[in-house]
């Protein structure tokens, strides 16, 4: 798979086409259906496919084709350049014959997905691992200290002996040892629901998505168990905090923008996918809207945080473009459940804020 990322300009473009569809909401498409929405209306086509997918499957700048749609010869190379790229996709089995995006495919973008987002942490610094304050008795060697009857395998024998000779002495001393003290790695259960509504739709669950990934590489590398919960109306997957990163993943990479948000069910269900043992059981959530179904919305969201409160599970918001009510109400969802509230002004600012939150959840 790395040789392929590394080596194959065309697969990286096909994983980014099918990444690109999956998150503008599309089931499948068609040579004839993108033609003639290109043909009847490009706003409305814009709107359904998406700038970055009409590019990649014409072979044309947004500007070219809505300056020359209406002329015969460019209609035809338009729709050719579409039958061509849609057939070698159909040939390496990224789609069906229907045009339905296979496993394959499904794959594919979940590949280039990961890769893309494990360089976006590398640049930003973030890939280093972190660890808890609270002190663990299998944590990471750290600071150095005193020796107090620690283990014998945490004692620094160099800063020992450092110590020894600069109080000239000819033998260690017991005074003389020094031990390291560890950081420690408290087991932490964090569950990340992902808003799926349609108003989700592009750009914004691309970056929440890539987000989630960079959590759950984080979370599993650090040995903690990440969960995954993705709502809309009603919640459409739900996986209990593990270590199973390609199945996050794959789900990941799969959710799809429709319908309204109902967070209350998505606090209720998320509750039942914590194990039932001690440990940080942390729940992060990122959505645009705040909340939008069910009989009242608010009112049921604040009562189910507040069950989850009293089970011990602590909640984070990150809102994207949060109206005033959203705002309050977000920030009343935290205040009850003990977490922070994140307003997130750039959707390239996503992930950090995740993995901040994650960071600091104790």
């Amino acid at each position: 798979m790395r040789s392929v990322i590394e080596n194959d300009k065309t697969t990286i473009e096909q994983g980014k086409l099918i990444a690109d569809s999956i998150n503008q909401g599309l089931n499948s498409f068609t040579a004839s259906e993108l033609f003639q929405h290109l043909v009847k209306n490009y706003s409305l086509a814009k709107s359904i496919f998406g700038e970055t997918i009409i590019r990649r499957l014409t072979g044309h700048e947004p500007g070219t084709i809505q300056k020359n749609i209406n002329l015969p010869e460019f209609r035809k190379e338009l729709l050719s350049n579409i039958e061509e790229n849609l057939e070698k996709l159909q040939d390496e089995n990224i789609i069906d014959k229907e045009g339905r995006i296979t496993e394959k495919g499904i794959d594919l973008a979940a590949l280039i997905m990961y890769t893309t987002e494990l360089e976006a942490l590398a640049t930003k610094g973030l890939a280093g691992e972190s660890t808890h304050k609270k002190p663990h008795a299998y944590g990471l060697k750290d600071d150095i200290k005193s020796y107090n009857r620690e283990k014998y395998r945490d004692i620094s024998i160099r800063k020992t002996i450092r110590k020894a000779i600069a109080r000239a002495h000819q033998e260690i001393q017991p005074e003389d040892l020094m031990s390291h003290k560890r950081k420690g790695k408290g087991q932490r259960h964090i569950i990340y629901c992902l808003d799926a509504s349609g108003s989700m739709k592009g750009e914004k669950i691309e970056k929440c998505k890539k987000a989630g990934i960079a959590l759950a590489y984080k979370a599993i590398t650090e040995k903690d168990h990440a969960g995954l919960v993705i709502f809309g109306t009603k919640v459409k997957e739900a996986i209990s905090p593990t270590q199973d990163f390609t199945e996050l993943l794959r789900a990941i990479t799969k959710a799809k923008a429709t319908a309204q948000t109902n967070i209350a069910e998505t606090i209720r269900e998320s509750e039942k996918l914590f194990p039932k043992e001690k440990g940080t059981k942390h729940i992060i959530m990122i959505t645009d809207a705040i909340p939008t179904k069910g009989e009242k919305p608010i009112q049921e969201t604040l009562e189910a945080a507040s069950e989850a409160a009293h089970a011990g599970i602590t909640i984070s918001v990150i809102g994207i473009n949060l109206d005033q009510k959203g705002t309050e109400t977000a920030e009343k969802i935290v205040d009850i459940g003990k977490g922070k509230l994140y307003m997130a002004k750039d959707l390239h600012d996503i992930d950090k804020i995740v993995l901040l939150d994650y960071q600091s959840a104790e």
